[in-house]
C-alpha cells in the first residue's frame, strides 16, 4: 500500500504545481508508454496462443530442416526460428529482397495458399556447395539462371515436404506445390491487407547466415484455427479411467501366445544323426550354468533359467532382450 499524505503535504504538492516546480507533463509522459496503438483496419487475427503453437511447429520444422540439409551438403547446417509475428501481406512482399525464391505451396486439407521464401544470400551459398564449392564466400546478388532455379526448387520441395512431421501432432497435411517466382511484386496470390503470420528463420552454414521466411495467411488456416491453440490434457486419474485400465488388462491377459525355450544348438554330420541310439549325448552350445533363449512366436524375447512350479517345468525370467525395439533384419 502507498503512502498516504497529509493535508499539509498535499497542499505543497499542489503549490509545487502550481508555481512550475513540478511538471505535470513528465508524471503523463510515462502513462504514454503505456498506451499501445491499434489499428482497426488491421485487427490481430492470431491470437498469443496461435503465434506460439505456430513457432512450435516451425522449431520442429527447423530441427528436421537442418538435418535434412545437414546430410545433403555434408556440412553444418543449423536452423533456428528468429521471429514469429503477425504482419499484412503486402508488408512481407516488400520486406524481402528482389530477385528471391519465392514459392507458393498448398498444405491440404487446409485452404488457402502459403509461400516459402529462400534469401538469394542462402540459395547461392547452397548452390555453390552443391557444385564443389565450400560455401563460404558471400556471392553478389544478381538474377538466377534456369539450372540454378531448378536446383533450388528441387531444394525447397524437399523442405517443405518436411511440413507434415512438423504439423503431424496437430493436424495431417499433405504439401502440393503450386509455383516459383523470382520476383515478389509479381507474386499477387492475396489482398494487400491480407494478415498473415511470418515465421522467420536464421540459418548458419560455415561462417555465413542466411534466412528463410515462411508466411501463412489467416484465411489459409482460419477453417483449422481452433486446433492451434493446445489443449492441455487433465492428469487427474479418474474412476472411469481406473475401470477402463483393469478391463484392458483383463483383456490382454486372456491372448494366447506360443513360446519356447532353446536348450542349445549344435551341429552334426548325417553320418552321425543315423548312428544315434539310445543313451547317446549330444554337446550342445549352452554351458550348464548359462541361460537359455526363449522365443514367443519364432522371436527372441527372453533369457530364462529352468526350474520347476510345483511339479512341472518351468523357466525364471532373467533378462528381457531387445525390448520396445523392433526387428528390421
Amino acid at each position: 500500500m502507498g503512502e498516504v499524505l497529509s493535508q499539509s503535504e498535499i497542499d505543497a504538492l499542489l503549490s509545487a504545481l502550481s508555481s512550475g516546480a513540478v511538471e505535470l507533463e513528465e508524471t503523463s509522459a510515462e502513462e504514454k508508454h503505456k498506451v499501445k496503438k491499434y489499428d482497426f483496419k488491421r485487427p490481430n487475427k492470431f491470437s498469443k496462443d496461435h503465434i506460439r503453437t505456430l513457432e512450435m511447429v516451425h522449431d520442429n520444422f527447423s530441427r528436421i530442416a537442418s538435418n535434412y540439409l545437414t546430410a545433403h551438403l555434408r556440412t553444418s547446417v543449423q536452423i533456428k526460428v528468429l521471429s514469429t509475428e503477425q504482419t499484412t501481406f503486402e508488408e512481407f512482399i516488400h520486406s524481402i529482397s528482389n530477385p528471391t525464391i519465392l514459392m507458393s505451396f498448398y498444405l491440404e486439407p487446409l485452404s488457402g495458399i502459403m509461400l516459402f521464401e529462400t534469401a538469394p544470400s542462402f540459395v547461392f551459398q547452397v548452390i555453390d556447395i552443391l557444385f564443389g564449392g565450400q560455401g563460404k564466400t558471400v556471392l553478389k546478388t544478381r538474377e538466377f539462371t534456369e539450372i540454378e532455379k531448378n536446383i533450388i526448387k528441387r531444394i525447397n520441395l524437399k523442405l517443405i515436404e518436411h511440413l507434415k512431421l512438423a504439423w503431424e501432432d496437430i493436424i495431417d497435411v499433405n504439401v502440393k506445390f503450386d509455383n516459383l517466382e523470382t520476383n515478389p511484386v509479381l507474386n499477387q496470390v492475396m489482398a494487400p491487407n491480407e494478415p498473415v503470420a511470418l515465421i522467420t528463420m536464421s540459418v548458419q552454414i560455415a561462417q555465413n547466415q542466411s534466412f528463410l521466411n515462411m508466411c501463412i495467411p489467416y484465411i489459409s488456416i482460419e477453417k483449422f484455427i481452433d486446433k492451434l491453440v493446445i489443449q492441455y490434457k487433465n492428469t487427474v486419474t479418474t474412476n472411469d479411467d481406473i475401470d477402463n485400465k483393469t478391463r484392458m488388462q483383463n483383456n490382454l491377459m486372456n491372448v494366447e501366445v506360443t513360446g519356447h525355450v532353446e536348450l542349445g544348438r549344435t551341429n552334426i554330420t548325417v553320418e552321425e544323426f543315423l548312428n544315434l541310439s539310445v543313451g547317446d549325448c549330444i554337446s550342445l552350445n549352452k554351458h550348464i550354468n548359462e541361460p537359455l533363449d526363449m522365443f514367443i512366436k519364432e522371436k527372441l524375447h527372453f533369457s530364462v533359467y529352468p526350474g520347476t512350479v510345483g511339479k512341472k517345468l518351468g523357466v525364471q525370467i532373467v533378462e528381457i532382450i531387445d525390448k520396445d525395439v523392433k526387428d528390421n533384419a
